[in-house]
């Protein structure tokens, strides 16, 4: 019997190209990998983050099809035609971009008529059986959220990090070394600061992407950090308070990221969450990256 069993594993080791030894071979070594379609992929996601329905969710397919099976998945924060095309390099057709893929919030493709840029987009998609499905507001819903935990991640600020809190005390430091640290960490070229760089900065709070001026001046009057760190701001409202602050007496230095590389490690980070809960399936980030050139 044993000969037999050690026969057979022998034969299907060859059959199949294999050079393990028979002790080591099991009928999983031939089984069918597992296939998924998009709509499974985001099931799986709902259900290992423990996400619930969200009403009126920006979190929808902008192009593709649910049914569709799927070759590979790209994490990205903007599903940019260099994105696209490096998806098609790699034979993957899913793409999971945390912001809007037709430069709109609501990704709605009429939001300026005869738009050139989206209908290029829209071919380009199309003729690739690319399927890009929006995922913001689920992502800020795991917990931790994965973009805010995914830039403490990446400044090595993980220890310091609690769920549900913007605020992060770190290791005492000066606002200028505190600044080359962002900039080395999260591959950043250039940073816009308000504050006096020798001033020692311990109490952060974290606010990656575009949460608005209201969200960044109620956790400034709310608790006194030492620095905020944005993504981005409407100069009219966060910079010019951030500025009469301080002439004023207040303490609260500001840094601005800039909104894609701010939120690029959530995504990053957000393939390492599903990379071991889809098998053999290959999920790779491709970060869309900084959009400007600075002079």
């Amino acid at each position: 019997m044993i000969f037999r069993r050690n026969f057979l594993k022998n034969s299907l080791a060859a059959a199949a190209g294999l050079s393990l030894a028979p002790e080591l071979l099991s009928a999983s070594d031939f089984a069918p990998k597992k296939t998924w379609t998009v709509q499974q992929i985001m099931d799986l996601i709902m259900k290992e983050g423990n996400l619930s329905p969200i009403p009126n969710t920006v979190d929808t397919l902008k192009s593709g099809s649910a049914d569709q099976q799927v070759t590979g998945i790209i994490t990205t924060m903007f599903s940019t035609a260099t994105v696209i095309n490096e998806a098609v390099k790699q034979k993957a057709n899913f793409i999971i971009a945390h912001e809007p893929t037709f430069y709109n919030h609501l990704d709605n493709p009429e939001w300026v008529k005869n738009n050139q840029v989206v209908k290029k987009k829209q071919e380009l998609l199309a003729k690739n059986n690319i399927t890009v499905w929006r995922f913001h507001d689920y992502c800020h819903s795991l917990r931790p959220d994965a973009v805010s935990f995914g830039v403490a991640k990446k400044v090595g600020w993980e220890s310091y990090y609690k769920t549900g809190s913007r605020i992060l005390t770190v290791p005492p430091v000066a606002l200028g070394d505190l600044v080359k640290k962002l900039k080395t960490a999260l591959n950043i070229k250039e940073l816009r600061v308000i504050g006096d760089l020798d001033q020692t900065c311990a109490k952060v709070a974290l606010l990656p992407g575009a949460s608005g001026g209201v969200s960044h001046v109620s956790v400034v009057e709310a608790e006194k950090p030492d620095v905020l760190i944005v993504g981005e701001v409407s100069e009219w409202e966060t910079a010019e308070y951030i500025r009469d602050s301080r002439l004023m007496g207040g303490k609260t230095a500001l840094i601005i990221l800039g909104h894609s590389v701010s939120e690029e490690p959530g995504m990053e980070y957000f393939s390492e969450w599903l990379r071991p809960k889809v098998g053999d399936l290959k999920v790779t980030h491709i970060a869309s990256g900084d959009p400007f050139k600075w002079l």
